[in-house]
């Protein structure tokens, strides 16, 4: 089985880099220029409202995209800086646009892992986390930030990493899930960072609200979002079965498995693809299905309980 042939991935997304783009009348986007195989075309960061603006995800550490970014706002207020969660390519610019605005920053709190570190796990200083990211206000699920003309309400949706939120603006069904739900591939989830119980959990809560158009942060917005949410959700039903399909013909390793699940893939993304099987072997271990000797680990062998 391919890796996409059950979702309808959009990957027609034309924006040129520093070039702000009204995509629906209170958005407009800005596209950084840091293209790669986990990024797309870049990071795109969003402008909310107009004179009085909130800023979501200002990016990576990178000049040039925070001047576009206040370029784009010249003659405006910065209010309110969002932050979804704490890559290094979503947060680390935060700091100058805060510098320039003098605007508070809000988002759930520091970077922290899903689960504590097992002692057989290396720690991986690429893991691509930004550590000296704090917020000015912590914010949790369902607090709701308003400013002038626009309403952000937090909903909780851990999964890609323990501190992401997505920012929905109820009122006009728009909800700004920034890593979680992405209309160009699907996410990355590396555990001890990821947790693939949380990322389930945290698409049947999208699933079940009202918003209905998502802007994301990389790639297109996704219009119908409740309903590529239940593809995502079906996506990775069908990727445990094919884990489940492998470890029924005897135990095997991580390696083993990507192998033997995603067929044609860039080699660029083996690791990740790795990391993703190892936080589904995770939730199938807790769930008493799968078995290993220790704790669930990337160097690990696998096979049926």
């Amino acid at each position: 089985m391919s890796d996409n042939d059950d979702i309808p991935f959009n990957r027609n997304f034309p924006l040129k880099a520093g070039v702000v783009e009204e995509v629906r009348p209170g958005v407009r986007r800005v596209l950084c220029n840091n293209p790669s195989p986990f990024t797309f075309t870049g990071t795109v960061s969003y402008i909310v409202g107009q004179g009085n603006v909130a800023i979501i995800d200002p990016g990576p550490d990178d000049e040039a995209h925070a001047a576009a970014l206040l370029d784009a706002v010249r003659g405006e207020t910065v209010s309110h800086i969002f932050v979804t969660h704490t890559h290094r390519d979503h947060s680390p610019n935060t700091a100058r646009i805060k510098q320039a605005t003098g605007a508070p920053v809000y988002a759930e709190g520091p970077h922290r892992a899903s689960r504590p570190r097992f002692e057989s796990e290396k720690h991986n200083p690429e893991s691509g986390a930004d550590r000296d990211f704090a917020p000015d206000i912590r914010i949790a699920h369902g607090d709701v930030v308003e400013g002038d003309g626009w309403r952000l309400e937090a909903v909780a949706t851990p999964g890609h990493t323990a501190n992401h939120l997505a920012f929905a603006w109820p009122e006009r069904k728009f909800n700004f899930v920034g890593d979680h739900v992405m209309g160009w591939s699907t996410s990355i989830v590396a555990p001890p960072d990821g947790s693939m119980i949380d990322y389930m959990e945290s698409l049947d809560r999208l699933a079940g609200r009202e918003e209905d158009l998502y802007f994301s942060g990389h790639g297109p917005e996704i219009p119908d979002g409740q309903r590529f949410v239940r593809f995502l959700i079906r996506h990775r039903k069908a990727r445990e079965a094919s884990i489940l399909h492998r470890l029924a013909k005897g135990e095997a390793d991580i390696p083993t498995m990507v192998r033997a699940i995603y067929i044609g893939i860039d080699p660029r993304l083996t690791t990740a693809a790795g990391y993703s099987v190892l936080a589904h072997l995770e939730d199938l271990v807790a769930r008493g299905v799968v078995t290993t000797d220790g704790d669930p680990v990337i160097g690990g062998t696998y096979r049926m309980a």
